[in-house]
């Protein structure tokens, strides 16, 4: 169950941001996406009052060793990439997957 719900967040902030990006309004955006306007309204809320409780900016500086990953109290970590993409981590991750995850990403244009 909470596997479902961190993937529908995932999506709706994908879609909030490429609505956002696209320039285009929220009427015809919904209407290109399949989407109904007013639950993209509700999700535009969620998500923006999400990201202003929970996101924080980070700057990742390489030191050239690999730190032992400790997941953190309560819940699953969200990593924000450009073009709205974006992963979630869950406690017990595989830190040396996520790094050769996030080097692949990194070499994409």
């Amino acid at each position: 169950m909470r596997a479902n719900r961190a993937e529908e967040w995932t999506r709706w902030r994908g879609w909030v941001s490429d609505q956002r990006q696209s320039g285009q309004n929220v009427a015809i955006f919904c209407r290109e996406h399949g989407l109904r306007e007013w639950q993209f309204y509700a999700w535009k809320k969620r998500v923006r009052e999400g990201e202003a409780a929970r996101f924080v900016e980070v700057q990742v500086k390489s030191t050239g060793k690999v730190a032992e990953a400790k997941p953190a109290v309560g819940g699953a970590i969200e990593i924000r990439l450009s073009k709205g993409r974006s992963l979630v981590v869950e406690p017990g991750f595989d830190t040396s997957h996520l790094q050769a995850l996030l080097a692949a990403l990194e070499t994409e244009a």
